[in-house]
C-alpha cells in the first residue's frame, strides 16, 4: 500500500486517514476538510475503545490522535495501535505543550513520530499530513 495518493491509469489512490478525538466537532470538521481536498479518505471515532476494537492493520496510512481523551488517553492508544500496525504513521494532536517539563516527566520515553498543535488551520494540517506520508 503506497503511503501517498498515487495515480495508476485513470484511478487515483487516496491516502487513508483515521481521526480519533473525543470532540465530534473536531472529527467532523477535520474529516470534511480533508476529504474535500480530494486527497484523502477519512474514518473517524470519538470513542477510544471503539476505535481500538475496530482498528485493522494495513488499513490506514496515518492516524490523527488526540492526546487528552476519557477512558484511554492518546498515548495509551498510540502504543496499542502501534502494536497492531507498526507501519502506520501516527500524529498526536493537542493544545497540550509537548515541550513542557510536565510532559517530559510524565512521558519520558514516548517516541512520537509527529505532533500537531491544536488549533491548526486546515491548509497547515494538510501540509503536515503530506509531509508525514512522504517520510
Amino acid at each position: 500500500m503506497p503511503p501517498v495518493p498515487t495515480k495508476t491509469g485513470n484511478e487515483v489512490r487516496k491516502g487513508r486517514i483515521l481521526i480519533i478525538d473525543d470532540e465530534p466537532d473536531i472529527t467532523n470538521s477535520y474529516s470534511l476538510c480533508l476529504e474535500d481536498t480530494g486527497l484523502f479518505e477519512v474514518d473517524t471515532y470519538n470513542d477510544t475503545v471503539e476505535a481500538l476494537s475496530n482498528f485493522k492493520s494495513n488499513t490506514y496510512d496515518l492516524v490523527l490522535l488526540d492526546i487528552k481523551m476519557p477512558m484511554m488517553n492518546g498515548f495509551e492508544l498510540y502504543k496499542k495501535i502501534k502494536k497492531l500496525d507498526s507501519k502506520v504513521k501516527v500524529c498526536l494532536m493537542s493544545a497540550f505543550d509537548t515541550n513542557s517539563d510536565a510532559y517530559r516527566e510524565k512521558f519520558p520515553t514516548l517516541d512520537t513520530e509527529c505532533f500537531i498543535p491544536k488549533p491548526i488551520q486546515i491548509n497547515e494540517l494538510v501540509k503536515r499530513i503530506e509531509t508525514e506520508l512522504l517520510r
